[in-house]
């Protein structure tokens, strides 16, 4: 739920005066496993990113809003919302990814392997031992996530869902340098 306060000072903590719902999206959420299941790995990510250093904390609330929002009203498939809602935190965090230019040396693409310690795609000359060959529904699939191209996202086959969110988790947890626990949890199809 997303709520407008209003606080006054108190002796030792602050004590809430006015209270205004902005959004509610409990029951959109809990109402399906899938969603759910999305909004903990979002809570989550949350919670790390900003623990990190705050860094965008204004734009980083209105990226978990909307992605609760539109868990809640079902507007797009929950794994999806959730790709999205990952590299663009990522993003704002500093840590943006490249899909079609090379991530090192900024070569033009598309590139056929992905580094996540290299920041994305990365060209022939670039790619270090054990980078990633994504194919190219699902490189095209992580840009349309990231620039929130929907009709492209949507439009997705479940074999390039699957590989992005492989690709997705991975860079995550390489930037965070530890394990989000309830990726494990999310539903892919």
């Amino acid at each position: 739920m997303a709520v407008d306060l209003q606080l006054a000072s108190g002796r030792n903590l602050d004590v809430v005066t006015q209270a205004q719902t902005k959004g509610a999206y409990g029951h959109g959420i809990a109402a399906d496993y899938g969603r759910y299941t999305a909004a903990t790995a979002i809570a989550e990510t949350a919670e790390r990113l900003t623990d990190i250093g705050g860094e965008g904390s204004g734009a980083h609330y209105a990226l978990v809003a909307g992605a609760f929002s539109a868990l809640s009203r079902g507007l797009h498939p929950a794994e999806l919302i959730l790709d999205s809602y990952l590299l663009r935190a990522l993003s704002i965090a500093g840590w943006a990814p490249s899909f079609t230019d090379c991530a090192r040396c900024g070569a033009p693409g598309p590139h056929s392997a992905f580094s996540a310690a290299l920041g994305g795609a990365v060209c022939a000359d670039c790619r270090p031992p054990g980078a990633a060959s994504p194919s190219g529904p699902a490189m095209t699939l992580l840009a349309a996530l990231l620039s929130g191209n929907w009709d492209a996202a949507n439009a997705s086959d479940t074999p390039a869902r699957r590989e992005a969110a492989g690709l997705v988790a991975g860079y995550l947890q390489w930037h965070l340098e530890r394990v989000v626990q309830s990726l494990k949890h999310v539903e892919r199809v």
